[in-house]
């Protein structure tokens, strides 16, 4: 019989292989499909709201954004996958109980919206067909700012799986802050009121989320904060943080508020880098995976030991 060759920590795995098969996803096509989906689909709740409350500027600027950030989105999956027609073969099923059927359905519905709604704001024409289009994605805005978190979390990766509870939390979160930032940068100061709210907002969920998350996690929060993954979430956090300071600072500076938009937008990609990362480093490492197996097996047999104490003993008839 073949003797296990060392791993990671003392660990051993079979012939040296590791334990999870690491992700096939491409780095940087996928961690950009993750920030921006999330930027598309809050841009485009942010200009629906803009609409409704008579900022017309605001609403082309949200609206333009949402339709780019959906085409970009949608190229970065092409590009990984690396045909069309794969995207194309994944709208052949339509499962509800599958997150990645849902996810290419979500994709599919709100590109057309998003992308019509931004045309008609870059065209000057067919505004009422616009502003119709532009209501429906928003509609889809909130599934399609967080769906791709729970499609990472439907896998086997430990620094994904688990985080599960949280990831929707911190990816919302992180989609309203580029959301906001984009706005900062792009939209006149007189329009930008609400958008400062926005931003803090999803700066304090994305935090709170991913605090929350590494806190209760344990032993498979360590990719977050190791390697590169663990700087980016640093970074991530510092720009975040920064952007939301500086947005609420500097509501009467047009460079200010530039220069905040900026550090939010950067803050948001940093952190679906780094979540991507460690993702990636978390299959790598068979103790993220053997650790919290062994872990659950033996609350397990706990559970089951306490069990049959506490049954009582029935005299036989």
């Amino acid at each position: 019989m073949s003797s296990p060759s060392q791993a990671h920590d003392g660990f051993a795995s079979y012939y040296g292989r590791p334990v999870l098969k690491e992700p096939a996803w491409k780095r940087p096509d996928v961690a950009l499909y993750l920030f921006l989906g999330g930027l598309s689909g809050a841009s485009s709740v942010l200009a629906a709201g803009a609409d409704l409350t008579d900022r017309p500027h605001l609403a082309r600027v949200g609206r333009i954004i949402a339709g780019a950030g959906v085409l970009g989105s949608l190229a970065a999956l092409i590009h990984d996958l690396g045909r069309p027609a794969r995207f194309l073969n994944m709208l052949r099923v339509f499962k509800p109980t599958s997150p990645l059927s849902m996810g290419s359905w979500t994709i599919a519905s709100f590109g057309p919206l998003a992308g019509a709604a931004a045309v008609s704001e870059i065209a000057g024409t067919s505004r009422t067909a616009g502003r119709v289009a532009g209501i429906g994605a928003a509609a889809l805005g909130p599934v399609m700012a967080t769906y791709t978190s729970v499609l990472i979390a439907d896998t086997a990766i430990p620094a994904w799986h688990d985080a599960h509870p949280e990831l929707p939390f911190m990816f919302g979160g992180s989609a309203m802050t580029s959301a906001a930032g984009a706005a900062l940068v792009t939209a006149p100061l007189a329009e930008t009121g609400p958008v400062v709210g926005v931003a803090l907002a999803g700066a304090g969920m994305e935090i709170a989320a991913a605090e929350v998350m590494t806190r209760r996690m344990g032993l498979t929060a360590e990719p977050y904060s190791q390697g590169r993954a663990g700087k980016l979430m640093l970074v991530a956090k510092g720009l975040t943080a920064a952007g939301a300071a500086g947005a609420a600072l500097s509501r009467r500076s047009r460079i200010g508020s530039a220069l905040a938009g900026a550090a939010l937008i950067a803050g948001s990609a940093a952190l679906r880098f780094a979540v991507f990362d460690a993702g990636v480093q978390s299959a790598r490492d068979p103790r993220y995976t053997i650790i919290p197996q062994r872990e659950r097996a033996s609350r397990r047999a706990s559970q089951a030991t306490g069990q049959l104490a506490d049954a009582p003993i029935t005299a036989a008839e």
